[in-house]
């Protein structure tokens, strides 16, 4: 009969199997993002040192991540794709190893930033394969299940790697976290066929996206808006101990909620993205998450207004991100692999930033209690700077249209 249905149906079976393998990955990558947030007051205890101190272990690893995937992706452009995944999941589990056996808080700094080198091996390159692998009519749901994974990591892998520390100490957490990157690594290892590496690219042209101020105000919107989310995050054990009574177990619980919503909230955003376009992802979930952080004072105060906030924060912070990745795509289709690593990271940029600007902003008279507020303004100056970009992209389609060329990426200005 040829290639009917049927035979559709195996390609996007495979298609799927290959995208998940890749998305096991990033839950273990995601899990080492965002399971220290729920085991600092333990770090801090052990090395030491206070809660905001140790805070600075997400901010050297979000940080080491941002500034190494650029130069990761440019240093090793001629490595095989599916070679370069599996260096970057054991670079990941060596550091988080570490990690877990450091004696002091420099040494769990100094493999901190061990293990944001395997991440910044890993997702950029990951990002990448999605786009060889997928075609252009799918992208957007592609990009969901890859990102996916980060979410399901907040579901499932950061309450676990929370709950785990209630049963043993934080150390226990962080070898969790390595045995995740092991599972990570044989996925990739049986799931991911080999995909050549792309024409070697320079650090220069590599950075050469954020000549288009289009691209720049897009990875701003990624850069404040996330770091305003994860401005909550990094102190979600004290912001919402009213709630937990300080219990481990209970904030884990929580942390699942969050995670579970974080999932829906991804895999809605992406199918969503691919029907009705980006923008009105990105302004109403980052709108409702604003109302949510603006109103913490008052639901951290009783675990079932904690409960329904968390939830709603995590599906309205993770809709965004798919969105935000599908705009940068949009803007310069030829310039996507290059535009996908540049936005991972503007991502952890700003999820180094919020530990620093939460930090300073408790420092400065602002309590717990109250910090959701100017967490929500920071998302929307995100927002703002999103608007003005996607002001730039119309006025570009326009000028195009009228000059009797095709938009190229109309879905990209909806």
């Amino acid at each position: 009969m040829g290639r009917g249905t049927g035979w559709t149906d195996r390609v996007d079976r495979r298609l799927t199997l290959r995208l998940v393998a890749l998305a096991i990955g990033m839950f273990a990558i995601g899990t080492d993002s965002f399971v220290v947030a729920g085991i600092l007051p333990g770090v801090a205890k052990d090395l030491d040192i206070s809660v905001s101190d140790s805070a600075e272990l997400i901010t050297a690893y979000a940080l080491s991540y941002a500034v190494l995937s650029p130069v990761i992706a440019t240093l090793a452009a001629r490595v095989p794709r599916k070679q370069l995944l599996l260096i970057g999941l054991g670079i990941f589990i060596v550091g988080n190893i570490g990690t877990g056996l450091a004696n002091s808080f420099e040494a769990a700094m100094a493999f901190r930033v061990v293990a944001a080198l395997g991440g910044a091996t890993f997702t950029p390159t990951s990002g990448a394969t999605v786009v060889a692998l997928a075609p252009a009519e799918k992208r957007g749901t592609a990009l969901a299940i890859l990102f996916g994974g980060l979410s399901a990591a907040t579901a499932l892998g950061s309450p676990i790697g929370t709950a785990i520390s209630s049963f043993t100490d934080w150390r226990g957490t962080m070898m969790f976290v390595a045995v995740v990157g092991l599972v990570g690594g044989l996925a990739v290892a049986i799931g991911v066929p080999a995909v050549p590496a792309p024409p070697a690219v320079g650090l220069k042209q590599r950075l050469s996206p954020l000549s288009d101020i289009k691209i720049v105000l897009t990875l701003i919107l990624l850069a404040v808006a996330y770091c305003g989310l994860f401005i909550l995050y990094t102190y979600v054990s004290q912001v919402f101990s009213p709630a937990t009574g300080g219990n481990t177990r209970t904030l884990a619980w929580l942390l699942f909620a969050w995670g579970v919503a974080a999932v829906i909230g991804n895999f809605a955003a992406g199918k969503l993205t691919d029907r009705i376009g980006n923008r009105i992802i990105i302004n109403t979930a980052g709108v409702i998450a604003v109302l949510v952080f603006a109103t913490t004072p008052w639901t951290s105060k009783h675990l079932v207004t904690a409960f329904i906030a968390l939830m709603i924060w995590g599906a309205c912070g993770w809709a965004m991100l798919v969105p935000i990745q599908h705009r940068l795509v949009g803007i310069n289709p030829s310039a996507a692999p290059l535009a996908i690593s540049l936005s991972s990271s503007a991502n952890y940029i700003g999820v180094s930033l919020a530990p620093i600007v939460g930090g300073f902003i408790v420092h400065h008279g602002v309590g717990m209690k109250h910090l959701g507020i100017p967490a929500a303004g920071i998302v929307v100056v995100g927002l703002l700077a999103g608007e003005w970009g996607q002001a730039l992209i119309r006025r570009g389609q326009k000028a195009a249209e009228a000059a009797g060329a095709p938009a190229a990426q109309p879905a990209s200005a909806r």
